[in-house]
């Protein structure tokens, strides 16, 4: 038989199958945009100054340059007071500090005025770059989602090993934890876990996800290892002394590590999620770091005012990112197991 004619590797068939969907390529694009941009914010290329203040508060978009600007109205002002004649100075007491004065009120001119329309998507309450401070955000959300789903993964995995592998009293054990977790309301779960954790950050943020987030892959990862551990190819393993630890990890861990996969990329999305819920109520990331959690909670006495574009922004980044994950999961479950995308 040559090797043309040998059946493709499991992997090379999935990750075949997967680049054969148009919709997984626009996925996989858009994501990668995402995690290009994050990578370079942590390295500091991008949106490294993304909280120094660059223009008016509430600067708008530069698509609407014409909404009205308190800001640059009161920079005006500040433009008018410079302009005060010799004579009114010469009687005036305090005119040794002009100088001084005329100094401030220019920087806050230039400040407020020629910076009126620098910023493509508008700025904040503070003049800081939308773009900027969207891309910073994105970087410690997804950092947050992938740290946390990946250590929840590999606690799931591990619980859920032990016991479907061993089954008896240490599956009735696991089973014990997992319905005592299970039983309360996860968003319920996860706001006790940070009401009571002392020192906020986004360590304690990944923590408290990954901590509460494991249960959906013990659920899986156990019926798996049930399933396999009688298989033909455990016993003959069995047979020929192979260890408990070799069993596990060595024969029935690469059978399964498709479904691992596939929970990992659906913990990303959740895990995100519940960080915004977490940073809105004032339980996630602190206020002195930003996350997509932040801005939105940000936005809400904003709105008020009619200060819409931060909330848009943060919106559509965020919805993009989540649909596209969202989208891209399922196409990888159907890639790695094209039976279940056919039931």
């Amino acid at each position: 038989m040559t090797q043309q004619q040998q059946s493709q590797g499991y992997w090379k068939a999935a990750l075949k199958r997967l680049w054969a969907d148009n919709l997984a390529k626009v996925c996989i694009a858009i994501l990668g945009v995402y995690f290009v941009l994050a990578f370079g914010s942590a390295l500091g290329l991008v949106a490294a100054d993304w909280n120094r203040e660059v223009g008016v508060t509430f600067a708008n978009p530069s698509y609407a340059p014409d909404y009205p600007n308190p800001e640059a109205d009161s920079a005006k002002m500040v433009q008018q007071v410079l302009e005060i004649d010799a004579a009114t100075r010469a009687v005036d007491p305090l005119a040794p500090y002009y100088e001084e004065i005329d100094k401030r009120a220019k920087a806050y001119v230039q400040g407020h005025v020629e910076l009126k329309e620098t910023l493509p998507l508008g700025g904040d309450k503070w003049g800081r770059d939308l773009v900027a401070k969207v891309i910073k955000a994105g970087e410690v959300s997804i950092s947050i989602g992938l740290t946390a789903a990946v250590m929840a993964v590999m606690i799931g995995t591990l619980l859920g090993a032990l016991g479907g592998y061993f089954g008896g009293k240490v599956s009735d054990i696991l089973e014990w934890f997992y319905n005592i977790f299970t039983s309360v309301p996860y968003i319920l779960l996860v706001l006790a876990f940070a009401a009571v954790v002392k020192d906020k950050g986004i360590l304690t943020v990944v923590l408290v996800l990954a901590l509460t987030g494991w249960t959906s892959a013990y659920r899986l990862i156990r019926a798996e290892y049930m399933k396999h551990r009688s298989s033909d190819y455990v016993l003959a393993a069995n047979a020929l002394g192979a260890s408990h630890r070799r069993m596990m990890f060595v024969h029935i861990l690469p059978n399964v590590s498709h479904l691992i996969l596939v929970q990992l990329s659906q913990l990303v999305i959740e895990f995100i999620k519940a960080e915004v819920v977490l940073s809105f109520l004032g339980f996630g990331v602190p206020t002195d770091s930003i996350s997509w959690g932040i801005m939105i909670n940000e936005v809400m006495p904003e709105l008020v005012l009619g200060k819409w574009w931060q909330l848009l922004t943060v919106g559509v980044v965020m919805s993009t990112f989540v649909v596209a994950f969202g989208l891209f999961t399922d196409l990888l479950r159907d890639a790695l197991d094209p039976k279940a995308s056919r039931r």
